[in-house]
C-alpha cells in the first residue's frame, strides 16, 4: 500500500538524496580546535535565548488567556495535509439587536377565544384567530395593550401570552372599527417593559424599521423582520361590509418590513426603540411583494386615549343616513333632486334623524352635500374623513348643499353621536 509521504518519481530522486549523503558532515562540537575567545559568546547567546524563550512563553499565555474571555475556539484536524480549522462562537451585538432586545418583551400575542355549539347544543370554548399587541402602559396593578379591532372583534375571552410563554386573561376596554384600534387590559404583575411612543411624522422614507409580532400563530411568537419605511401619509381603501362598496379610507404607513397574518397589532419600531405604527394589515395580490402597512402612531395616540378613557372614540357625529351622488341614475338626479348635469360629485342625504345636530341645523332630506368648511366633497369617505378626522365634539362646521337645484349654507354644532 502506498505511504502518504511517498511521491512518484522516487527513483528519480535517488541520486540527489545520495548526493547529499556524500556531503562531509559538520564537525561535532567536541571535536572543533578549542577557543577561548568563542566560550563567553556562546554563553551569553545561550543566556540570551532562554530569556528569550522565557517572554515567548509568558506572552503566549497571556494571550491564550484573553481569548478565552471573548470567545469559544474549537479545533479540528482534516484533510490529507493535516489542515486545521478553528469555529469560533461570537457574541455579536448590533443596534438592532440591541433595540430588539430593549422592546420584545413589550410585544405579545393575543388568542381571541368565542363559544361555539354543535350540532347536539353542547358548548365549547375554541381559538377564532390570533394576533399581536403591545405593552404601552403600566398603571398600579394595571397594565394596557394597544392591538387591532380586527383581532379582537367579537371575541368573548381574549387570552395574553408573554414572550416568555406566560399566559393571563385579558379585558377588552375598547375598539374602534374606523381606525381598526383596540385597547386591551390586564394584571401588572408580569410586565416589565412598557413601549415609549415615537413620532410617525418624523419618520423619513428609506428609514430604518423593525416589525415585531406572532406571524401565523404563536408557534412563531416574536419574530422580527427588518425593512425601510417605504412610503408616508398612504390611503388604502376600505371595505367593511364586503358589499363591494368602499367605506373608509386608512391612512397608513408603507414598509418593506415582511407583515403576515397574526402580525397584526404588533410593533414598527424605529432604531431608538419608539413605537411608530401598529402592524395592520399587508397587500396580498399575487403580483405585489413587500408591502406591509401600519396605522402611524400619531394618529392612533388620540384613539388609544378616548378607548382607555370612555371604552369609545369622541367622534361627532350630524345624525343623518347617507348616500353617494354617483350611486343615484342621472335620471333620478334631475327628477328628484333637480340637479344640474355637471354636478358630479356629493354625497346625498336620505333622512334626518330627530334630536340631532343636522335637524337642529334645519338639513332636510334630499339636501346634496359637497362642500364642508371650504372642503369639496366628492363621497362619504371624503365626508367622513373630514368630520372623524378635522372637527371636535362642540365644532361649528359650515356646509354647501343643493336644494331643489339651489347652492344654500348651512352651519351646525357638531355634538358627540352618543348623546342622541
Amino acid at each position: 500500500m502506498d505511504n502518504f509521504n511517498q511521491r512518484p518519481g522516487n527513483e528519480e530522486e535517488k541520486p540527489v538524496i545520495q548526493e547529499q549523503e556524500k556531503h562531509e558532515e559538520p564537525p561535532k562540537f567536541s571535536e572543533r580546535p578549542y577557543n577561548p575567545k568563542r566560550r563567553g559568546g556562546f554563553l551569553q547567546a545561550l543566556f540570551g535565548a532562554i530569556i528569550g524563550a522565557l517572554i515567548v512563553w509568558f506572552l503566549m499565555n497571556a494571550t491564550s488567556g484573553k481569548e478565552n474571555v471573548t470567545s469559544n475556539v474549537e479545533t479540528e484536524t482534516t484533510g490529507e495535509d493535516n489542515l486545521k480549522s478553528e469555529r469560533v462562537s461570537v457574541d455579536i451585538h448590533t443596534d438592532i439587536t440591541d433595540v430588539v432586545s430593549e422592546v420584545t418583551d413589550a410585544v405579545v400575542g393575543i388568542t381571541n377565544l368565542q363559544t361555539v355549539r354543535d350540532f347536539w347544543s353542547s358548548a365549547e370554548t375554541t381559538r377564532q384567530g390570533s394576533g399581536s399587541g403591545v405593552i404601552y402602559k403600566k398603571e398600579g396593578d394595571k397594565a394596557y395593550i394597544v392591538t387591532n379591532h380586527h383581532v379582537v372583534e367579537n371575541a368573548q375571552e381574549l387570552e395574553i401570552t408573554f414572550d416568555d410563554g406566560t399566559k393571563v386573561d385579558g379585558r377588552l376596554v375598547g375598539s374602534d372599527m374606523w381606525t381598526d384600534l383596540a385597547v386591551v387590559e390586564i394584571d401588572a404583575a408580569h410586565v416589565n417593559t412598557v413601549i415609549e411612543f415615537g413620532d410617525s411624522d418624523a419618520l423619513k422614507r428609506g428609514e430604518t424599521v423593525i416589525a415585531i409580532g406572532n406571524p401565523l400563530g404563536l408557534g412563531f411568537a416574536g419574530s422580527v423582520t427588518v425593512g425601510v419605511v417605504s412610503g408616508k401619509d398612504r390611503s388604502i381603501p376600505i371595505d367593511f361590509d364586503r358589499n363591494g362598496s368602499i367605506d373608509w379610507q386608512a391612512d397608513v404607513l408603507q414598509t418593506d418590513a415582511a407583515i403576515n397574518p397574526g402580525n397584526s397589532g404588533g410593533a414598527l419600531i424605529n432604531m431608538a426603540g419608539q413605537l411608530v405604527g401598529i402592524n395592520s394589515m399587508k397587500i396580498s395580490e399575487a403580483t405585489v411583494e413587500g408591502i406591509g402597512l401600519a396605522i402611524p402612531i400619531n394618529i392612533a395616540v388620540p384613539i388609544i386615549k378616548d378607548l382607555e378613557m370612555t371604552g369609545t372614540v369622541q367622534r361627532p357625529t350630524m345624525g343623518v343616513s347617507l348616500i353617494n351622488l354617483e350611486d343615484v341614475p342621472s335620471t333620478e338626479r334631475r327628477r328628484v333632486l333637480n340637479l344640474q348635469e355637471d354636478i358630479a360629485g356629493g354625497v346625498i342625504v336620505t333622512q334626518v334623524f330627530r334630536n340631532t345636530p343636522a335637524e337642529a341645523a334645519g338639513v332636510q332630506q334630499y339636501d346634496v352635500i359637497v362642500e364642508m368648511d371650504g372642503k369639496k366633497i366628492n363621497d362619504m369617505v371624503g365626508l367622513r374623513k373630514h368630520l372623524y378626522n378635522d372637527k371636535k365634539v362642540g365644532d361649528t362646521m359650515k356646509m354647501k348643499v343643493y336644494r331643489d337645484g339651489k347652492l344654500i349654507e348651512i352651519e351646525m354644532e357638531l355634538r358627540d353621536g352618543n348623546t342622541f
